[in-house]
């Protein structure tokens, strides 16, 4: 893991909130001059620090207003199980977020669809493709109050 300093912490921070920033105004923001700041991002980039850069996209622009998430609880725990359920989700493209998590279900998945009809099919679909009966519950969301994408990087 690097080890991040004050620079670093701005630098993540600027481009999480901007990240089309330019890398003049980014070692202006900064502090730097524009070779050591664009140094700082390319370490960043290839410690694993930055993953990537994407565009938020609005999902009303695309017919995908409607999110859901579903808990899934499966019959059996075994390492195999887990395997062919996890890969089944991932082909998933509906499927935005899909975590293995303790408690009282196994998998919570988020998805982004658009209507009820794809609901009820994804819905089906998965339950169709698990390797073990399962159970599962789902929650239409009404009004998404916060999404954030930005991780708080201890400024």
């Amino acid at each position: 893991m690097l080890e991040l300093d004050r620079i670093d912490r701005k630098i993540l921070a600027l481009l999480q909130a901007q990240g089309r920033i330019s890398n003049t105004e980014l070692a202006q923001h900064v502090g730097l001059s524009m070779s050591p700041c664009s140094e700082r991002v390319k370490r960043l980039e290839r410690g694993g620090v930055i993953t990537g850069y994407h565009a938020r996209v609005s999902p009303a622009a695309l017919g995908r207003e409607l999110l859901v998430f579903v808990e899934i609880t499966l019959s059996s725990k075994s390492e195999d199980v887990f395997d062919k359920v996890r890969t089944e989700l991932q082909l998933m493209p509906e499927v935005q977020e899909c975590h293995l998590v303790s408690g009282s279900f196994d998998y919570l998945v988020k998805a982004r669809l658009g209507g009820m009809d794809e609901y009820r099919n994804l819905l089906g679909s998965i339950l169709k493709k698990l390797p073990v009966p399962a159970q599962s519950h789902s929650y239409v969301v009404m009004e998404q109050v916060k999404e954030s994408l930005e991780i708080p990087v201890g400024l």
